[in-house]
């Protein structure tokens, strides 16, 4: 069995239904044919990510998500997101969609990652969105 935890590094967020986001969250994991083990989401501001972009990645600017795969050889998926609820935020403004559609965007993105999926291409990136798109459509049908 698996687990995924939400976690508050700087303030409490509300992150609504949480429990469907999870299952959400484990049918992509089913789906795409990975062993679930353990997965912590780190909801986080723009400050603490820009600090773990640049001491991890060496990258000296804000984003809204960064996956960290935890996992051994043949072992199980394990991994830590870091959300930055303030890019979430300006994300969905600027983008003209929900705040709650956003935040699951950037959850199901990075449990992506975990899956196997890179958006460094423009290749990648379009079948990235295409896989976001799907289960996003499957959680707010």
């Amino acid at each position: 069995m698996y687990s995924i935890n939400f976690h508050f590094h700087d303030r409490k967020y509300n992150i609504r239904d949480r429990t469907r986001i999870k299952r959400t969250v484990g049918l992509i994991f089913k789906k795409e044919k990975r062993q679930l083990g353990e997965l912590n989401y780190v909801f986080c501001s723009d400050k603490y990510l820009k600090v773990i972009n640049n001491t991890f990645l060496k990258h000296n600017y804000f984003t809204d998500i960064i996956t960290f795969d935890l996992s051994g050889p043949e072992e199980e998926v394990q991994g830590e997101i870091y959300v930055s609820i303030d890019r979430v935020l300006d994300n969905a403004q600027s983008l003209g969609v929900p705040t709650q559609e956003e935040i699951c965007r950037v959850i199901f993105h990075g449990a992506l990652h975990l899956c196997g999926f890179r958006d460094k291409t423009k290749a990648e990136m379009q079948v990235m969105r295409k896989k976001e798109d799907e289960y996003l459509s499957y959680h707010f049908k």
